[in-house]
Formats: structure tokens, sequence, C-alpha cells
């Protein structure tokens, strides 16, 4: 299958990438590269550096199914420039799906995000559920949805709402939940904790890389909103998980983040998905990473670290 993955240089694209490649797929991977390029040439892959607005330099042609996971990431990033924000993760999604409409492309896979739902207290997040999204980059990504449903009369669509993800990838990233606590507990031997009672649905990268496998081949019987995330587990059990497998000092403060949800994948099992992966494999990777000497802590590994850093943000 020919494939076009924007973002496939990103954390989850570029093992992603990897694995399409594995697979036999040919892919073109069409990415602004703000963290670099970590992918190996291939003879069946194409990189391309670009900014997913600048629609005409997209390549569309051939392509039978999009991966659409270029986006600006998470709550801070998204805030410090709205803009840039609005623009990426929603005006660029929607000329993006009108193009491959224009062109024939049969699919579009949709990167959402399980932050949509806000809080909920209810016991199980299901996909039919109100949407309350908190921040602007929650809100760039329920638009995006709504204007992907609005063309599903044309063209395959379907929606990925993640858990947060971890794990190691080449593309590394110590700016979500799992990675940045066990890495604090190995670098300082101290984890600091932000409120703590907050549970939040995980998903570890190599079973997000399945996920997106899954609806390549499946996509067709299963066409809309799907979530995905495995294991609802509270920030301060995460810590304590970690400090099970490195002896550190927990510190408890306030957090001004009260996402607290826990969310239901049964529909995508339905479908015939299985996990094979945990967030005890993802603290294992962590902990192998930094022990191997591939891993330390430094700012290239947290977005808004870097992204503040870059002087094109327009």
């Amino acid at each position: 299958m020919k494939i076009l993955l924007t973002g496939g240089c990103g954390y989850i694209g570029t093992p992603l990438a990897q694995s399409l490649l594995k697979a036999g797929h040919d892919i073109t991977v069409y990415d602004i590269q703000w963290f670099g390029n970590h992918l190996e040439p291939h003879p069946k892959l194409t990189v391309i550096q670009g900014d997913i607005r600048d629609i005409d330099r997209v390549p569309m042609d051939g392509i039978e199914s999009i991966l659409h996971l270029a986006n600006v990431a998470n709550d801070p990033c998204s805030d410090l420039n709205s803009k840039l924000n609005w623009e990426v993760n929603a005006l660029a999604t929607m000329q993006l799906v009108e193009k491959a409409i224009a062109h024939g492309v049969r699919q579009f896979v949709f990167a959402s995000s399980g932050s949509v739902y806000g809080v909920k207290e209810e016991p199980e997040v299901t996909e039919d559920l109100s949407l309350v999204p908190i921040s602007d980059y929650n809100k760039t990504k329920m638009v995006s949805e709504r204007v992907l449903l609005s063309y599903a009369d044309k063209i395959l669509v379907n929606i990925v709402r993640p858990a947060t993800v971890c794990g190691y990838s080449p593309r590394m990233r110590l700016d979500v939940a799992v990675n940045m606590l066990t890495m604090q507990a190995l670098a300082s031997g101290k984890i600091t904790v932000l409120g703590g009672d907050q549970t939040r649905p995980n998903i570890h990268i190599r079973d997000m890389v399945r996920v997106y496998h899954h609806f390549l081949a499946n996509g067709a019987k299963a066409p809309g909103i799907y979530n995905a995330g495995f294991e609802n587990i509270s920030i301060l059990d995460i810590a304590n998980r970690v400090k099970d497998r490195v002896p550190c000092e927990i510190v408890v403060s306030e957090s001004n983040d009260p996402r607290s949800y826990r969310l239901s994948s049964k529909k995508l099992l339905s479908t015939g998905f299985e996990p094979k992966y945990t967030v005890a494999d993802g603290i294992a990777e962590v902990i192998a990473a930094f022990r191997d000497g591939n891993l330390r802590m430094e700012d290239r590994y947290f977005n808004i670290k870097t992204m503040k850093k870059l002087t094109n943000l327009s």
C-alpha cells in the first residue's frame, strides 16, 4: 500500500514509519522536523521536510491511505502560539482531507486525543459521551474530528483518540507522564507529582503503532471514532510503580491541571484489536535506555523547551 504519513518523524511517527516499512508498504513521510529526523534511509521511504500548512507541497498522487499525525502536540506547545496551533491542528487538517478527496485517496486516519473529553466523573469514558475540551489543543482536536466526519460520505474516516503514550522511541519524549516520572527517578532520585489523584489512561507506544496498523487493515469495517487506551492509572500510582523499580523519593505538590478520566476502549477491542504491552514495559524501556547511556535528561526531549528555541514559529 502507498501511504502518506504526516508527522512521520515524531515520537509515534518514527516507530510507525519503521514498522510500516517492515510490513512492505511504500511510505511518504511529510514532517516539518522541528525535532529532527531519526529515520534510516529505506528504498520504500520518501521523507519530505515541509510545513503541513503548505498544502500545495503535500504529495498526494497515488496515495491510498493517509495517517495524519502532524500537529502541534500538547497543551504548553499549543498555548505558545495560538494562531499556529489552530492553523496546524485544525485548518491544515481540513485542507489535507479536501486534497485527499480530490485525489481519490481511499482512507484518512486521524490522530485525535483522549483529552478531548476534559474532566469526566463517569467510571468509563466512552466515545458517545460529550466532549468538554479544556485547552486550545483539545479544542483543535475536537474541531478537526467534526470537520473530518463531515466528509465521511466522500472518504473513509477513522479517528483515533489515544491515551497518553509511553515507552521508548528513537525520537524520544520525556514530557509524557510515564516517561517523565521514570526519568526523574533515574536522573535525580526524586519524582515530583503534581496533584496525583488525577486518573489518566495510558497506552504503550508499540500498541499505539499497532492500532494504526489495525485501522489500515480493518478501517472499512470500523469507520468513525475509537478510544485507544488500556491502563487507567492515577499519576501517583504511576510514580509508585516507578519507585518499585528505581529507588527514589516522591514529592507531591499542587497541580493546575484537573483533567481526570478513565478511558474505555471496549469499542476498539470489539473490532478484534488486543493490546500486548503495558505501562510496566514503558518504565522498563526508559530505565534500559538510561542505563545503556542512550537517554539523558535533556531539553531536546521536551517539546515545549525545543519549540521555545525555534525562531520560525509563525
